[in-house]
């Protein structure tokens, strides 16, 4: 029983740590407020 627990800790634990690398090293920043959708006419699907 308490190997089963001491393995789920473990796991948790690496993956705190997991996202807590990935936070730290990415890009992040703010998403692009131009652009978007744009109407697509019939001759640009062909």
């Amino acid at each position: 029983m308490f190997s089963l627990i001491r393995r789920v800790g473990t796991a948790v634990g690496i993956a705190g740590l997991l996202a807590v690398v990935f936070r730290l090293r990415g890009e992040g920043g703010t998403p692009p407020s131009t652009g978007g959708w744009k109407e697509v006419s019939e001759s640009d699907l062909g």
